[in-house]
């Protein structure tokens, strides 16, 4: 003999409509979703979505199951529902299971590919107007051609950033849950970093000044990665920070940190510009996010740099905070878990 599972010990959003087009009975996942007091209601006045509801009039009167949405709200949230439409017989059955993530993942797909074209097309249209005019008006005037040639290297350099970029993000995205388990001195790490962007800070200058209090603690990570987490950050400072001012980079002392459950090690990089609206802080490390869109393209920035910071830190069980005031510059802050 079939036991029949009652609806209210379903964990899943379930639905029963009686033959008197009453709400029978909910499960209590369906009931944080729609809220208390369904049963004995008429099913319209239950869920008041007319796509939905036409959808249910039709498996009433034709027998056949069917599907449909439901769209919900999570706090500030928009959440979407799939609904199963099963007759039951003079009795129907709705199913709810949520697919607002996969909708997420779908739009920043589709995000994706429009920021993406966007940034390509832009250069790629602008080369194509140069060579025009380099086989025509400007083929025998030199300083015409000098200054396209000049843009038509700028663009396809930054193109070649973008790309770059691009396959860096695929790359730390892939790694993301594969934790590191190498001990890395920051310290050092940041000094020899430094080193290598001595070309880059000298041609901005500005002065990039250390100071490291770690005394060789040592953090666990992946070198190559914070090596780009370090360098991303004080390039970000260098071009953003004010001319002729200085970069400051401050390694602390080993900390216990709540947010990482235990010991960890930070260091800061701060710059002395014109720093970012408050507003604008919490969506810094989305993709292609740029708080001065024009100049971020003038000074060949891609809008990828702080998203795989981002995700990088997030394979390292780390955390980024960024701090600003508008007038006073920017301070960027990175912490990481202790090797031991």
């Amino acid at each position: 003999m079939t036991r029949l599972i009652p609806v209210d010990a379903l964990p899943i959003p379930v639905m029963l409509i009686d033959a008197d087009q009453m709400v029978g009975a909910v499960s209590p996942a369906l009931t944080a979703l729609l809220g208390p007091k369904l049963v004995g209601r008429h099913f319209i006045t239950a869920l008041r979505q007319p796509t939905l509801l036409e959808a249910i009039e039709t498996v009433m009167q034709s027998g056949a199951p069917g599907r449909s949405q439901y769209l919900g709200r999570d706090g500030a949230r928009d959440t979407t529902w799939d609904v199963t439409i099963v007759p039951e017989g003079r009795s129907v059955i709705l199913t709810f299971e949520d697919r607002t993530a996969a909708q997420d993942v779908g739009q920043l797909r589709r995000d994706f590919v429009a920021n993406v074209s966007h940034e390509l097309r832009t250069p790629l249209t602008a080369l194509q107007g140069f060579i025009e005019t380099l086989r025509g008006a400007a083929r025998d005037d030199p300083k015409a051609r000098e200054r396209f040639l000049g843009i038509m290297e700028r663009e396809t350099t930054r193109m070649t950033q973008l790309v770059t970029d691009l396959l860096s993000l695929s790359r730390v995205e892939e790694a993301e849950r594969l934790r590191p388990n190498t001990a890395v001195n920051l310290g050092a790490l940041i000094a020899g970093t430094l080193e290598d962007l001595g070309p880059i800070i000298t041609d901005s200058g500005m002065k990039v000044t250390l100071e490291d209090n770690s005394a060789g603690v040592h953090v666990l990570g992946d070198s190559d990665q914070l090596r780009q987490v370090i360098a991303n950050l004080v390039q970000n400072a260098l071009k953003y920070g004010a001319d002729g001012e200085k970069v400051e980079i401050t390694v602390d002392p080993p900390a216990a940190f709540r947010k990482l459950r235990g010991l960890g090690l930070a260091f800061h990089v701060r710059d002395h510009g014109p720093g970012i609206a408050a507003h604008h802080l919490p969506r810094l490390t989305e993709r292609f996010y740029r708080v001065d869109s024009h100049r971020a393209r003038g000074q060949g920035g891609t809008g990828l740099g702080l998203a795989i910071v981002k995700h990088i830190l997030n394979r390292h069980r780390g955390r980024l905070h960024i701090a600003s005031t508008v007038g006073s510059g920017t301070t960027c802050t990175v912490v990481l878990p202790l090797a031991d």
